[in-house]
């Protein structure tokens, strides 16, 4: 058997391989963006004094938390269109179908995830740091942006990161609706030379490194803004 890795002398590989990992790399960056915004929203509705309001956002996280984000995948590319007015589901269908969809479902579950994290962190703040802050003047919205939230992220930076990761490898299962990332390029040059060990081992290595890029960069951001804060 032939283990050699000559595909890669093909420009066609190399070019797929590299629209994969690009296809991959903004899926991800889009998802972790969209997903840490969301989650912000979520911590602060979660403080309006309502219990129909807290059932909601606690509905909705144990929702993305409890259903398998492949599911969540194909509800919005298979199921939200459906229940969508013609004009808006022909408006969307002219564009990147595909890469949306996934975009939105990857965001909306991994911001369950950074908000139970972010809110674990604003568990881990003494109360006197909201005391000092409503002391000096600051209201209650003004506490939570300038004094709370801030020291929250910090505390939350190794689980985000952890859930990063893991938001990563998850962008490979945005092929099974057609996204063209870096695991659907893998199998299509696995159908056309069928080196199957070949491909799959140097798609295995770039996420390998890529992976290992995401933690490193997290560890970085974990050394310079520590969790430190005296009460």
């Amino acid at each position: 058997m032939d283990f050699s890795f000559s595909m890669l002398s093909d420009p066609e590989v190399v070019g797929m391989l590299t629209t994969g990992i690009t296809v991959t790399l903004r899926l991800f960056a889009g998802a972790l963006a969209g997903g840490f915004l969301l989650a912000m929203v979520l911590t602060g509705i979660n403080l309006i004094p309502s219990r129909l309001v807290r059932a909601v956002v606690a509905l909705y996280v144990e929702y993305h938390r409890n259903v398998p984000t492949v599911v969540q995948i194909l509800v919005w590319y298979f199921g939200m269109p459906e229940i969508l007015p013609e004009a808006i589901r022909v408006w969307i269908n002219q564009g990147n179908t595909e890469f949306s969809f996934a975009l939105i479902a990857l965001s909306l579950n991994v911001s369950a995830y950074y908000y139970e994290d972010i809110r674990s962190g604003i568990r881990a703040i003494p109360a006197t740091q909201v005391e000092a802050a409503r002391s000096i003047g600051l209201g209650a919205v003004q506490a939570l942006i300038y004094v709370v939230l801030p020291q929250a992220v910090r505390y939350a930076v190794p689980p985000i990161i952890n859930r990063s990761i893991i938001l990563f490898k998850d962008t490979s299962l945005a092929m099974v609706i057609g996204v063209t990332d870096l695991t659907y390029q893998t199998k299509r040059i696995e159908n056309a030379t069928f080196q199957t060990f070949q491909i799959f081992m140097i798609s295995t290595l770039i996420y390998l490194c890529m992976a290992l890029l995401i933690s490193a960069l997290g560890a970085h951001l974990a050394r310079k803004y520590p969790a430190s804060f005296k009460s």
